[in-house]
Formats: C-alpha cells, structure tokens, sequence
C-alpha cells in the first residue's frame, strides 16, 4: 500500500481504531448493510482527519479492484454460453454425487489454481460453477464456497504468485519462485490435508445429497448445457489468453489488473452482447466496499496503529530468534486477519526487514508470508478472494454472514497456525 505509516499520534491511534472496531462491529452484526458501514466508516476517518484526502486515495488498492473489474467482466460474459453449467455438471459427475469426494474435488481445484494463477481470481471464476453444482445436487452452496476460499487462502500461500502478500515480500526481497516453493509448499500441503476433512466434519449435515438428486446429475448430458456455441467460440479463447497471461504476466512485464482490464476489453470488442448487459455483471456493491474498507484501513496505517502493534510485540520477544519467529507469524495471521493482509504485509516488511537483516536469516520472511497468508481465512473481510466471494454469493441470494464465516474462519485459522508453530520449530528454530 502506497502512502506508508507515519510516526504513531496517540489521538490518531486511538480514533481510527475505534471508528475501525465500531465498523467491524455493525458488520458483524448483520443488521446494516456492509457496504453502507464501509463508505460511512471510509468516509468519517477522511472528516475527522485521521487520514488525508490524497493518502485515502493512495490507500485503495487499485490493483485489486481492476483484477476484480475485468473478470467479473469475463465470468459475467462467459456466464451466458452455458460453460460453467458444463464444467458443473462435470465436476458433479466425477464426484459421483459423494460429498467428500466433491468437496474435495472442489477444494483441491481451487487450491492448486490458487497457487499458480492467484486466489482473487480463481474464486471469481470457480464460485459461479459452484452455484450451479449445488442447485444439481440441491444442497446448501454457502459451505461449499466457505470452503473454496479457505481453500484459496491456503493454497495461494504455496507460490510467490498465489496471494498478495507473497508479491509483496518477493517484491521488496528478490526471493525467488523455487525458495518460496520450497519453504511453503510443504506446510501448505499437510494444512490443507488437515483442514478439509475437518471442514467436511463441520458441514456434512448441510452436503447429504438425495439420491433421485445423485442420480438425475449423472444422467444430464453435459455437452448440451452449452447454449450458445459461438459466443463461445468468440469469447472462451480470450479467457483462456487471460489465464495464461496471469500466469505469466511478471515477465511480460504486465501487472494483474492490466491483464484482466485488458482481456475484459477484448472480450467485450468481440461478444454479440449489449454492453448495457455485459457491465451489468460487475458487482458493484462489492467493489465500494473495499473503497471504505481501503480507506479505513489506510488511517489505521497513517496514524501509525499497525506498525506500533508490530513494533511492539516484536520487541517483547526480547531477541530470542525461535521467539520472533512465531511473534511475526502468530502477529500478522491475528493482525492482518482483522484489518486485511496487504496493509499489514506493507507494515511488517519494514519491521521484518530490520530483524532479518540484523540476523541474515529467510526465516523471517517465510515466518511473515504463512502467517500473512493463513490470517486471510480468519474473517470475511481478511482477505481480497473472501470479499469476492461473499459478494457473489450476496448477489446470487445465498449472503455468508460474518459471524457464520467465523465460526468456520477462526477454528481453521487456529488449527493452520497451530501447523505453522510446528513447523517453524522443526524446520527454522
């Protein structure tokens, strides 16, 4: 995040915190509309001061909200072809109607293509054919796209490319694709063997499939779910392009806003559909959401709050390396899993920097990036991909509550962190 964190003012602290707890408080409560505790929330920290107009603007981050602009674009487009419907129907049969197998199937999809495309945009794209498996199977979609963004969050930490977090520190580091595989690909691996039977424990009440339901899935012909076979032919090429390019996109030079804003525009140059009804597809309550919660975030920054919380529970670890280690990982999963992973990443990396600096050790970076990345399935609003794929799941009429996504966030984060602790102590005390 641009406009970085000033020297701490007490007053600033103390009200940005508070017009940030009160905010995350009626979000929780359910009873005002989020988007609505957002801007009013984003709007206030502005009025009282506690974050100027041009460090406001420099707080939103813009790179995410072209990223999720241009593929809601796309999957609103491709949406009309009957592709996702196929890929549904698809998945539904290969899982054979069992629910471990499908959430299974589900969950290891969108990790791996977390970890090699990035988590925003996988849960753009797997969410909309995971609506359409649950209305096959006449089950309860929200456990299942609870469960794709833990997924998501867990399996982007695996990559240099998979979560914001690890841009960041590979960013400012010049750590490489190979060491961040190796450092955090196998932890990733033994929490997501973990984590998905125990979510299955949690929502296999919601996932019983009746069997005329199993039955009527296995015998729909998938190919005949394709409704418009040219449109398909015009705009499934171009995301495909969009895919590749995301995968590449660091050494053509481009950012992932450029190439989703980009593709968008080339699909919507060569789609039969109105533009009325293509742009239609954005979500747009979604996208001022993340204004307000940029914003508000952004004078939490300013005033200096994280970077005093950083600092000073760093610097109760008295020195001890093993003691470090767990304080930045345990700090940035609780910290960033309240406020959001990128402002805390863009905090902590000075802070890591000195220490890991002073001690020529990795560790700590690998030590930010698990826990920056873990915190993200801690609340609904921890991570990009989590509001993303609330706001689908809004627009479709199937809201996740906050409260309802910590129930399952906070026990999964816990137990993830509970892993890191381990791991840490095995591998890098």
């Amino acid at each position: 995040m641009e406009g970085g964190p000033s020297a701490p003012d007490p007053p600033g602290v103390i009200l940005s915190t508070a017009v940030f707890v009160l905010a995350l408080g009626l979000i929780a409560s359910e009873r005002v509309d989020r988007t609505k505790v957002a801007l009013l929330g984003g709007g206030a920290v502005v009025v009282l001061g506690l974050i100027d107009q041009e460090h406001a603007i420099e707080a939103v981050e813009w790179e995410a909200l072209g990223v999720l602009v241009g593929m809601m674009v796309a999957v609103r487009l491709l949406e009309t072809t009957g592709v996702f419907a196929y890929a549904a129907i698809r998945a539904a049969q290969l899982s054979r109607g069992r629910p471990f197998v499908l959430l299974l199937t589900i969950a290891a999809v969108t990790a791996v293509l977390s970890a090699f495309l990035d988590n925003l945009t996988t849960v753009l794209l797997v969410v909309p054919v995971t609506f359409v498996i649950a209305d096959l199977f006449d089950i309860d979609v929200v456990p299942l796209v609870i469960v794709e963004v833990l997924a998501s969050n867990i399996g982007g930490t695996a990559t240099l490319i998979g979560d914001p977090p690890n841009i960041m520190i590979a960013g400012f580091t010049g750590l490489s694709f190979d060491a961040f595989i190796a450092n955090l690909a196998p932890v990733v691996v033994v929490t997501f063997a973990v984590v998905l039977p125990l979510c299955y424990l949690v929502f296999r009440r919601r996932l019983q499939i009746a069997p005329e339901r199993r039955d009527r899935a296995l015998d729909l012909d998938a190919p005949k779910a394709i409704e418009d076979r040219d449109e398909l032919r015009r705009v499934g090429p171009v995301l495909v392009l969009i895919v590749l390019a995301f995968f590449v996109h660091k050494p053509l030079g481009l950012e992932p806003a450029t190439v989703a804003l980009a593709g968008a525009s080339v699909m919507l140059a060569v789609t039969n559909q109105r533009i009325e009804e293509a742009l239609g597809g954005i979500d747009w309550p979604t996208i001022f959401f993340f204004l307000g919660l940029f914003v508000m975030v952004g004078a939490l920054e300013h005033s200096g709050a994280v970077e005093e919380l950083a600092e000073g529970i760093v610097s109760a670890t008295a020195g001890d390396r093993t003691a470090e280690l767990l304080a930045i990982s345990w700090l940035a999963a609780i910290v960033g899993g309240i406020i959001d992973n990128i402002p805390l990443t863009a905090t902590m990396i000075p802070v890591v920097d000195t220490i890991a600096g002073e001690n020529g050790d990795d560790a700590y970076w690998w030590a930010l990036a698990l826990g920056a990345c873990f915190g993200g399935n801690l609340t609904i609003v921890s991570a990009a991909a989590n509001v993303a794929a609330a706001g689908l799941a809004a627009r479709a009429g199937k809201p996740i509550g906050f409260v309802a996504f910590l129930r399952v966030g906070v026990p999964v984060t816990f137990l993830s962190m509970g892993i890191v602790t381990v791991y840490i102590l095995l591998r890098y005390a």
